[in-house]
């Protein structure tokens, strides 16, 4: 493997391709839809900035990704052997290197949008969530939950940047189309963020269970370690049977209103493969049981992301 394809290997390129597919589909099926609904009211996050929205989203993943492979060197010789990266085909002082300049320009662009949108949160929170990817690889991701949440509420923020570059401080100061174009917006935010962040808090704890091997020999408290595997496939099995009861909700919602085409592709391509991993997770066994559980999981994320291409017809 050449130099090119171990760093886009280091870096979860199909992890990034999820976020930059998230947001431009939230954008295009969401914000720009709801601008068109609601005659008056102005987009703040113009394409070019969304560009470097999603530039300093998948360099700030990037180089959490770069940074995590590079604290778990020795647990990834036991649990991953076959797809180590850092010191076997790039050295780790590169390692440190590029996650110090992905997360350096990332930053960059964070604070440059900021100030071009007037919100400085995007570039405060973006600057917590590198801190908090150091500190997820150096010591969260070895303790009980916490870094399993870390990781999950990052996911949701994927989403939820994209209606803080939209909102403003002061919503009683605003026309009344812009409140309701923002409005609508925070909605669906909000249930996709949520969405986000319970089946990332799925799939990490069920990512936690495969890697259970290398984790205790080298004491990480994680769920598995600290709890067990049935009591931690329990608690994925109440988070599964949360996030199919709020899906189920959101379909009488979709019901109300008529959307089929929305309620059958939920049906097939969510609420069933949940389903089926449900089935999976409750007799898997082995740590490749588990690694196909967590691969099943990605599947239904991605399909819920491109389940926003609905509310470009709908809502």
């Amino acid at each position: 493997m050449n130099l090119f394809g171990a760093f886009i290997r280091l870096v979860r390129y199909p992890n990034l391709f999820f976020i930059a597919l998230t947001q431009v589909l939230f954008y295009f099926c969401v914000v720009i839809q709801q601008h068109g609904n609601n005659p008056g009211s102005t987009v703040t996050l113009t394409i070019p900035m969304l560009v470097l929205l999603i530039i300093a989203s998948v360099l700030i993943a990037g180089a959490g990704y770069v940074i995590n492979d590079y604290f778990d060197l020795n647990i990834d010789r036991i649990n991953k052997p076959e797809r180590l990266v850092v010191e076997k085909l790039i050295k780790r002082r590169w390692a440190i290197l590029w996650h110090l300049c992905l997360s350096a320009v990332g930053l960059l662009i964070s604070f440059y949008l900021g100030w071009k949108t007037g919100n400085p949160i995007v570039g405060i929170f973006n600057l917590l969530a590198v801190f908090l990817l150091w500190f997820y690889s150096t010591n969260f991701k070895r303790q009980l939950l916490i870094g399993n949440v870390v990781i999950s509420l990052l996911t949701a923020w994927v989403v939820l940047v994209m209606y803080v570059c939209e909102a403003k401080f002061n919503l009683s100061s605003l026309p009344e189309a812009q409140i309701s174009y923002l409005t609508s917006i925070y909605k669906l935010a909000v249930v996709y963020g949520g969405f986000a962040f319970i089946i990332s808090l799925i799939r990490e704890v069920v990512k936690d269970i495969e890697d259970m091997e290398g984790d205790m020999k080298y004491n990480c408290k994680t769920l598995p370690v600290a709890w067990g595997m049935p009591s931690s496939k329990l608690f994925v099995a109440v988070w599964l049977i949360v996030l199919i009861a709020a899906i189920l909700i959101l379909q009488v919602y979709a019901f109300q209103l008529q959307w089929w085409w929305m309620i059958i592709y939920n049906l097939v391509l969510i609420i069933t493969p949940l389903l089926i991993i449900f089935k999976y997770l409750i007799s898997a066994k082995t740590s490749k049981d588990f690694g196909k559980v967590s691969t099943m999981i990605k599947m239904v994320m991605l399909a819920g992301i491109i389940s926003m291409l609905f509310f470009k017809y709908y809502y």
